[in-house]
């Protein structure tokens, strides 16, 4: 198992930077980061340009690498696949294709993203169109040798009511996704907040899980009492605003890492643990995220063996 870092959080830098960062902070390996751009929702980041990337910027991405120490572990793309907009779902299967060529030049193994789903259609509806056009997907990256992992993200904010945006959020779900040909980048925050043990999904889809995310929460009960499992009703400008709980950084909110670890440990993962920092606590300055990326480097270090 290597420690890892999504890169998204650091929007406003360069990918030699991050890099040099990480590698001084001891993390292994980077989840780079390549949407078009900046600004469609806070966590995204363009940090390989990868719609347009050429020799030029594939040597000098290797020669970072080889620079600071690191590997890429994965390119990460997380958009709605089965969006209801036929212009907009285009989109989004061209930019995924343009991560995949990326990667194949890269030697990357994996690229991110989500299921998504069809506001306009039920999770059975949105499975039955997912079944018909997401393996042309799967085809194009498996015959360039990279893998399609899905994130069990729930994506709430993308549905107007806070329902599931993102039909990949429970294991239900996920005997679906894997039969279709998708790995898992397994994420335990968000299986917390929807009343699951995420450590009791890891042996079960242990062949699946091959890379995972480090991002850990904080519950607030007395407010569920309040709003309901669905949030708030009134989000104001933040359709993320859930009004019960928030992201925070692992070591700060209530996944146990130590079982976490161990468990993947017991699953025979080798792959990636790469902390996905949405914490609005250490958020909002550059000198904020660094000190969030250094508390969960400081949690999760100690679990991990070094070789």
């Amino acid at each position: 198992m290597k420690l890892g870092m999504l890169t998204a959080c650091l929007p406003g830098w360069d990918l030699d930077r991050i890099a040099d960062f990480a590698s001084g902070q001891g993390y292994e390996r980077l989840e780079v980061a390549v949407w078009p751009g900046t600004g469609g929702r806070d966590f995204e980041a363009a940090h390989l340009p990868v719609a347009t990337l050429t020799d030029d910027d594939v040597q000098a991405t290797r020669a970072l690498l080889d620079r600071t120490g690191l590997e890429i572990s994965a390119l990460a793309y997380y958009e709605n696949n089965l969006h209801q907009d036929p212009a907009r779902r285009d989109e989004v299967h061209t930019h995924l294709k343009h991560a995949v060529d990326a990667a194949q030049r890269l030697g990357v193994p994996y690229v991110g993203t989500f299921i998504g789903r069809d506001n306009t259609k039920s999770v059975r509806e949105n499975m039955a169109e997912g079944d018909r056009v997401l393996p042309e997907l799967l085809d194009y990256a498996g015959e360039r040798g990279v893998r399609l992992i899905i994130e069990n993200c729930v994506m709430e904010g993308w549905h107007p009511d806070g329902y599931p945006g993102n039909i990949a959020y429970s294991p239900e779900l996920w005997e679906w996704v894997t039969g279709l040909g998708f790995g898992l980048n397994w994420d335990p925050s968000h299986l917390t907040w929807i009343g699951i043990d995420p450590v009791e999904t890891i042996l079960p889809f242990a062949e699946h899980i091959v890379h995972a995310q480090a991002k850990d929460l904080e519950l607030f009960p007395e407010q569920r009492n309040r709003y309901g499992f669905f949030g708030k009703v009134d989000k104001g400008d933040d359709p993320w605003e859930m009004g019960w709980w928030r992201f925070r950084v692992p070591g700060r909110g209530v996944v146990d890492w130590p079982h976490v670890v161990d468990r993947l440990y017991e699953a025979g993962f080798d792959g990636t643990l790469s902390v996905e920092h949405e914490d609005p606590l250490w958020g909002g300055e550059d000198e904020k995220v660094l000190e969030g990326l250094r508390i969960a480097h400081r949690t999760l270090r100690p679990l991990i063996a070094v070789e």
